[in-house]
């Protein structure tokens, strides 16, 4: 427990400090010796720890070793280097007590004046993919503390924690001293810091325990930081930012080519493109407007250039709503995928890559955002999704990597088992399901989308939307449900309009009245006994 507060008129004032000492540890070298040059100069002693002091020692600049000042040397592989009295008394002591100076002078500890601390690379290691003993050892515990203790100390101590701020810093040194605002805000800067630090550390243990059948985290913690201040949110009277969570790999992380800047909802479609796009093995195209498909397809067989073909045949499902669309691909962004989409306005498009030849033809699009993917991208294990007041978690509704085992465990209720042809077309209309908002009823036809009906509050909406939006198209495709029939109103209108096989996921009260009608009609149905909601 801290001590109770000393009376406040024992507090003398101090506003403008100069720096006399600085403690130096920091594990991202930008700009250290152009700081160690200005320390130097200004006739501040450096106090530093391992390869900082190398870094600065190796420059010319005078550097007095943490070792020698505590006494004690670096031990247990530098697991413990400054953690000890004489570096945290004199980054704690708060000078504007008398006391507190007696006691420094009593115990022979000088005080420090500006301490620049950056952390132990925890998020990047993360992100490389180590795993294990290699990532808890960029856990950094006398980092933190530093940091902490020189933040709480701000009326006496500047903590700087990023080389962003080393320029003004460095005119503080030169001017005379730091000022208390100046402090402050930096003060600020380094809890948020530590705090994130903290938050991306608790993030990867609770990842840790998320693995099939494990209880969720009773704590959850987000690390996300502001990538960007967009124009407006959904509407033009919403504010609106972009940020980017610790160990993400996806939109949020994705490299823009060109364009102009992305907007909130030209973030949300990209976003749904990609969940629709990755889901499928073979090269893919989706194309979005308003979160929701308006084309899904797989390459034609034996196509030349199998993206350009997905594109081509996804497009075809919806043209008109294809306008001002956004489009995502599974694989590079070829020269004749761009050439075809020349007089097509499109808002967003999503790769791993584009071929240097496409990016020429898109360069005529100005305004045309092209986004391309990180290399370590993945789909995420959980799903975030905040409300009002908080926030729910869930497992990512993903499919198996391999096509086969997708359909491994359904049930034929109905018909009889299609040709391997027909039984790649329904994989492929269960999954490109999973991207529609529900109710979803997806048609195809040939790996791709003829049809979709969405976002209808009854499924038979949903199923007359997707027959409507097919056509003659219709006839001879199958079809995909996200979600049980009620009854069999629904089927019906699908075996109407000429469907050859349907699969669902089974489960109402009412099963038999739907596999009735679909067996009269000598239509095929399966049963996955998984649903894929998608609200």
């Amino acid at each position: 427990m801290a001590g109770p507060r000393q009376d406040p008129s024992l507090y003398r004032h101090r506003d403008t400090v100069p720096i006399r000492r600085a403690l130096v540890s920091v594990s991202d070298k930008s700009g250290l010796l152009e700081l160690a040059a200005a320390l130097t100069e200004a006739g501040v002693e450096i106090v530093s720890t391992g390869s900082t002091a190398a870094t600065i020692r190796a420059a010319g600049h005078a550097v007095t070793d943490v070792a020698a000042v505590t006494g004690v040397a670096e031990m247990l592989d530098g697991r413990v280097k400054t953690l000890h009295p004489k570096i945290h008394g004199g980054l704690l002591a708060d000078l504007r007590l008398e006391d507190h100076e007696r006691q420094l002078k009593d115990l022979g500890i000088e005080p420090f004046e500006l301490v620049v601390v950056n952390l132990y690379p925890f998020v990047e290691t993360v992100a490389s993919g180590a795993e294990g003993d290699d990532i808890v050892e960029q856990i950094d515990i006398g980092g933190p503390a530093m940091v902490r203790a020189a933040a709480k100390n701000h009326a006496n101590v500047a903590i700087v924690v990023s080389p962003e701020s080393y320029p003004s810093v460095i005119e503080s040194v030169r001017a005379g001293g730091t000022t208390l605002v100046q402090r402050r805000e930096l003060a600020a800067r380094a809890f948020a810091h530590t705090a994130a630090y903290d938050t991306a550390v608790a993030a990867w243990f609770a990842e840790g325990t998320l693995g099939d059948g494990a209880d969720l985290p009773e704590h959850l913690t987000i690390k996300a930081e502001r990538l960007a201040t967009l124009r407006y949110g959904e509407n033009s009277h919403q504010r609106a930012a972009i940020y980017t969570r610790a160990g993400g790999h996806g939109i949020a992380q994705a490299t823009q080519l060109q364009g102009k800047e992305m907007s909130y909802n030209n973030y949300v479609d990209a976003d749904a493109a990609l969940r629709a796009a990755y889901d499928m093995v073979l090269p893919s195209v989706a194309i979005i407007k308003h979160a929701n498909p308006c084309g899904i397809a797989t390459t034609a067989p034996n196509a030349l250039d199998p993206i350009a073909s997905a594109h081509l045949r996804a497009h075809e499902c919806d043209p008109v709503s294809a306008y001002g669309g956004v489009i995502a691909a599974n694989g590079t962004v070829t020269l004749k995928m761009a050439e075809n989409l020349k007089d097509i306005f499109t808002e967003v498009i999503v790769a791993p890559d584009f071929e240097p030849a496409a990016l020429e033809v898109f360069k005529a699009k100005k305004n045309l955002r092209l986004l391309k993917l990180p290399e370590d991208w993945q789909q995420e294990r959980m799903d975030v999704r905040l409300v009002s007041g908080g926030l729910l978690l869930q497992d990512a509704d993903r499919f198996p990597d391999d096509i086969v085992s997708v359909a491994k465990d359904w049930e034929l209720v109905s018909g009889e088992r299609p040709d391997d042809a027909a039984m790649e077309n329904l994989i492929f209309a269960w999954k490109a399901c999973r991207a529609v908002k529900s109710n979803a009823i997806v048609l195809a036809k040939d790996n791709a989308t003829v049809g979709v009906g969405m976002g209808q509050v009854n499924r038979v909406d949903s199923c007359r939307l997707a027959v409507e939006r097919a056509g003659d198209r219709a006839a001879g495709s199958v079809a995909a449900s996200d979600a049980f029939f009620p009854f069999a109103d629904g089927a019906q209108v699908l075996i109407d309009a000429g469907i050859t096989a349907i699969v669902q996921p089974g489960g109402s009260v009412r099963d038999e009245e739907v596999v009735d009608a679909a067996r009269k009609a000598g239509v095929t149905m399966f049963f996955t006994g998984e649903r894929h909601f998608f609200h």
